[in-house]
């Protein structure tokens, strides 16, 4: 089997786990074409990223990727007039939809040509795409340009926020079939497709590598660290965490908070900590290799992650794989993971119950820590096994329909 896998941008740090689900994938026998609308701006701490970076095909790739971007469109404009039409008044109707400009939709629509070119010219017969935004509109309009089918990983929250504006429902009807990635992703994409489209919604979930899998547990240490990993946007609620510190300080808690991760927050949460006066207390580490997250995660009392809006976070699984409790917010298919067997489940938005769960984990003994930490581990391993999971992929990509089994 030979597939392609088209992301907005990739390789990321943050998506490690679609370059899991791709090795899954390759060592069952499947040949995966990388595809990327855009070139990634992230830095690429780990040697595995890098290595993708290498393998991965970008579609607007500098002004040589412009002029092959232009060069496709003319071909098959000239070549398919009447495909070319279609998929240009689907790309209108999806900027109606969106509200997002028809320019925007046109680049989409020229993208989905160079898309269509590669395809066929690598001999791939389907393309997977992760996330129902952009990357997913350009697979649409592609399969009108070149009859190759799609299918699409949906994580929220972004689809969830704006479905009628993306264009989720049609998005859906076209494809194959569609993946969320918890039972609650699975219910958000039913309740906007045709009921018609059910039976090819279904559920893959994200996956935790071996390193992680079969990480030798250690004794829960004693440190007072708490260590988050997350980008550094508004989605992930880390303002609300610097205020819940500050009140944990003015208890005369003692602890340490390391946060990994970047973004375009980072700026506001500079000046918070300076005005919180809480410089000695939280670390701002910037993005960090798998191994150095692995080992902040394995040195630290407990896991905290206290987002607003989410999909299934990986780095939750990560941390529960490690024996390790965790703090989060009761949203999204995080309740499906995490309760209070393996962690704190508090209501998002609120400091209050922040504070109350960051106390309770510091003052948890080691009995506890242990408990919560042996029940995490078990349903990582049970649930989110990045070669089973991808094997679950890999049958669906293999049914005549394609179609999720559920």
């Amino acid at each position: 089997m030979r597939i392609a896998y088209l992301t907005n941008a990739y390789p990321k740090v943050s998506h490690s786990f679609i370059r899991r689900e791709i090795a899954a994938l390759e060592q069952l026998g499947v040949e995966v074409l990388r595809l990327s609308v855009r070139a990634t701006r992230d830095a690429l701490p780990d040697a595995e990223d890098r290595a993708e970076l290498e393998q991965t095909i970008v579609l607007l790739d500098g002004t040589a990727g412009m002029a092959r971007i232009a060069r496709a469109t003319l071909v098959a404009a000239i070549a398919h007039p009447l495909r070319f039409g279609s998929a240009l008044s689907m790309a209108l109707a999806m900027a109606r939809a969106g509200g997002a400009g028809v320019v925007r939709h046109l680049a989409y629509l020229a993208e989905a040509c160079r898309l269509s070119e590669l395809l066929v010219g690598h001999g791939i017969g389907h393309v997977h795409v992760h996330f129902g935004t952009n990357p997913a509109a350009v697979a649409r309009l592609a399969r009108v340009l070149s009859g190759i089918s799609y299918s699409m990983t949906v994580h929220g929250p972004d689809e969830f926020d704006a479905p009628r504006g993306l264009s989720l429902r049609e998005k859906i009807a076209d494809s194959s079939f569609t993946a969320g990635v918890s039972s609650y992703g699975r219910s958000q994409l039913m309740r906007w497709a045709d009921v018609a489209d059910w039976p090819r919604i279904g559920v893959v979930r994200c996956g935790v590598d071996r390193a992680f899998l079969d990480h030798p547990p250690v004794s829960p240490p004693n440190s007072r660290r708490l260590v988050c990993v997350a980008r550094l946007g508004a989605q992930k609620g880390l303002p609300l965490l610097l205020e819940a510190a500050a009140e944990l300080v003015a208890a005369g808690q003692a602890f340490e908070l390391r946060i990994i991760g970047d973004g375009e927050l980072r700026p506001v949460l500079e000046r918070q900590i300076e005005a919180l006066g809480l410089g000695r207390q939280v670390a701002l580490l910037g993005w960090r290799s798998g191994d150095e997250v692995l080992a902040e995660l394995r040195d630290a009392r407990a896991f905290i992650l206290p987002s607003f809006a989410e999909g299934l976070p990986v780095v939750l699984m990560e941390a529960m794989a490690l024996h390790k409790p965790v703090i989060t917010t009761a949203i999204a298919g995080i309740p499906e993971l995490v309760d209070d067997k393996c962690g704190w489940v508090v209501p998002a938005g609120s400091v209050t119950a922040l504070v109350g769960a960051m106390s309770a984990a510091l003052e948890a003994d080691e009995a506890m820590r242990a408990a919560m930490g042996k029940e995490g581990h078990r349903r990582v391993v049970d649930r989110h096994d990045a070669d089973r999971n991808a094997a679950s992929l890999h049958d669906a990509l293999q049914a005549s329909p394609m179609r999720l089994i559920l």
